[in-house]
C-alpha cells in the first residue's frame, strides 16, 4: 500500500498505477537508443502524472518536471525571488547543511538543478539508475524541507548581484530587459526574472519560503522521465519526490496581455564599441491555429542559418551587421517575437532600416513557394537532431505538456508542418510584421 500526505499531513492510501502507452514511430533512425521508443502516460498511487519513454540501453535516468509560476508569482516591488529560490534549494535540506549535501550528490553522480522562468519553476534530475531511490529522495528534500541557512543566502545573493552588475553594462542584456519593459509595461512579463540590482538586496527569507507555498504544488506539476526505470518503479520514485506536497498552489492569477503595438523606438547611450539591436512585436500563442504558419514564416525571414532572409540581406548581400536573427517566443499569456543583431555604431542606421525593410517586404508579398517548402524541410529535420539525447528528449516532451499538446504530437508535427499553406504563411507574415517593428538600440548613437 502507497500512502501520500496531504498539506495538513494526513496519510491517504493512493489508488493503483493507471498508465496509458502510445506507440512512438522509429524518427530516430540513426539512433538506435531511441528508435523503438514508446511514450506511455502514468498516474502514481499519489496522483503524480507523468510522461515516460523507457529506454534500457544506458543505465541512466533523466527526469525534467515544472510547477506553474515561476517569476510572475515574484512580488511586484521584489523580482528575483523565485529565481533566488532556484539558486538556494540545493543548497542544504533537513539535517544536511550545503556542504553534506552537495557531497551526497556528487558522491552518487546525482545532478540536481532548478530555474525560475516566466511561467514556470522547472527543475532537471540526472542519475544513474544505481543511485535512483537516492535522488529522488534528495529531490524530495530539497523541495519540502530547505535550510535556507543565512550563511548561504547571503553567499548566493551576493553572487546574484555580482552577475547582474555584470548585465548592467552589457549593451545585450539592456536590449533585451528594455525590450520587454516596453512591450509588456507594468504586466509581470516585463519584469527581470533574475531580479534588480535594487530588489536583490531587499529579498528575505520569509519571501523564499512563501514563494515556495505558492508554487510548488501537485496541481501544476508536469513531468517528463527518459531513461532505464520502468512504469512501475518510476510511480513509487514519483511519490517519493512529489507526493507529499501540497495538492494545489496558491498563486497569484496572471492576466492575459498583448505586447505594445509597433512601430515603436528606443535608444539608450552606452559607450561601447558595438551597437546592439533588439526587435521584435506581438507574436502568435501557442494554442492559436496560426502558430505552426507562424514558426514557418519566422524561420524564412530571421530562423537559424544563412537562408533566411535577413541574414542574407542584411549579413552577407550589405555587410550591415556581425549577426542577426530572430525567434518565437510564446508563454502562457502573451507571445511576441524577438530578433537580435550587432553591428558597428555608423552603420546602426542602415542596419535597422534594412531589417524593416525585410519585415516590411515578406508581411506584404509573403514568402515564396520555394522559400515555403524549403522551410518545411529544414523544421522536419531539425525536429529529429531536436530530440538525439535523453536530456533533449525529456526537455522537449515537457514543454508539450506545457504547451497542452497530446501525447502523440511527434506523431503528428510533420503532417501540421506540410498542412500549413502559402495562404497560411502570407496571413502569418502579415499579423506578424505588418505594423513594422518594436526597436531598441543601445550603442554610442541613436537612430534618428
Amino acid at each position: 500500500m502507497t500512502y501520500c500526505y496531504t498539506r495538513r499531513g494526513v496519510l491517504l492510501a493512493g489508488a493503483s498505477l493507471s498508465i496509458a502507452t502510445l506507440a512512438w514511430p522509429s524518427l530516430f533512425a540513426a539512433s538506435s537508443t531511441l528508435s523503438a521508443a514508446k511514450i506511455k502516460r502514468l498516474v502514481s498511487p499519489c496522483g503524480i502524472k507523468a510522461w515516460l519513454v523507457q529506454d534500457a540501453t544506458v543505465p541512466l535516468i533523466t527526469v525534467e518536471y515544472a510547477f506553474g509560476g515561476g517569476a510572475t508569482q515574484d512580488p511586484a516591488e521584489k523580482p528575483g525571488v523565485g529565481h533566488m529560490v532556484a539558486s538556494l534549494l540545493d543548497e542544504g535540506s533537513g539535517d544536511l547543511d550545503s556542504k553534506a549535501f552537495h557531497e551526497r550528490l556528487d558522491g552518487r553522480a546525482i545532478k540536481l538543478s532548478f530555474a525560475s522562468h516566466r511561467d514556470y519553476f522547472r527543475g532537471s534530475l540526472h542519475m544513474l539508475k544505481d543511485t535512483k531511490e537516492e535522488a529522488f529522495d534528495l529531490l524530495r528534500m530539497a523541495l519540502t524541507s530547505p535550510r535556507f541557512d543565512p550563511a548561504d543566502v547571503e553567499r548566493i545573493r551576493a553572487g546574484v548581484l555580482a552577475n547582474l552588475r555584470h548585465h548592467s553594462t552589457n549593451p545585450a542584456s539592456l536590449a533585451n530587459r528594455k525590450f520587454f519593459e516596453v512591450a509588456f509595461r507594468d504586466h509581470p512579463y516585463a519584469r527581470q526574472a533574475r531580479g534588480t540590482l535594487e530588489s536583490v538586496p531587499k529579498i528575505e527569507v520569509a519571501d523564499l519560503k512563501g514563494y515556495l507555498r505558492g508554487v510548488i504544488a501537485k496541481d501544476t506539476l508536469n513531468i517528463a522521465v527518459v531513461g532505464d526505470v520502468d512504469p512501475d518503479a518510476l510511480s513509487k520514485l514519483l511519490d517519493i519526490s512529489f507526493g507529499g506536497l501540497p495538492a494545489s498552489s496558491d498563486s497569484t492569477p496572471v492576466p492575459d496581455v498583448v505586447a505594445a503595438k509597433p512601430p515603436q523606438r528606443v535608444f539608450i547611450p552606452l559607450d561601447v564599441p558595438q551597437t546592439v539591436v533588439a526587435f521584435g512585436g506581438p507574436g502568435v500563442r501557442r494554442s492559436e491555429p496560426d502558430f505552426m504558419a507562424a514558426r514557418v514564416v519566422n524561420h524564412i525571414l530571421g530562423g537559424a542559418g544563412p537562408t533566411s532572409r535577413l541574414f542574407r540581406e542584411v549579413r552577407d548581400k550589405r555587410g550591415l551587421a556581425y549577426y542577426v536573427g530572430q525567434h518565437l517566443v510564446w508563454m502562457n499569456h502573451s507571445a511576441v517575437f524577438v530578433g537580435g543583431s550587432g553591428t558597428r555604431a555608423d552603420r546602426a542606421d542602415g542596419t535597422v532600416e534594412e531589417i524593416e525593410t525585410q519585415a516590411r517586404h515578406i508581411a506584404e508579398e509573403g514568402p515564396t513557394q520555394q522559400e515555403l517548402d524549403d522551410a518545411k524541410s529544414y523544421l522536419k529535420g531539425s525536429q529529429i537532431l531536436a530530440l538525439n539525447t535523453s536530456s533533449k528528449l525529456a526537455r522537449t516532451l515537457l514543454q508539450h505538456q506545457l504547451d497542452k499538446l497530446p501525447i502523440d504530437y511527434l506523431e503528428k508535427h510533420d503532417a501540421i508542418v506540410d498542412g500549413v499553406t502559402l495562404e497560411d504563411a502570407k496571413r502569418a507574415a502579415q499579423r506578424l510584421w505588418g505594423d513594422g517593428l518594436l526597436t531598441v538600440l543601445v550603442g554610442r548613437s541613436a537612430v534618428p
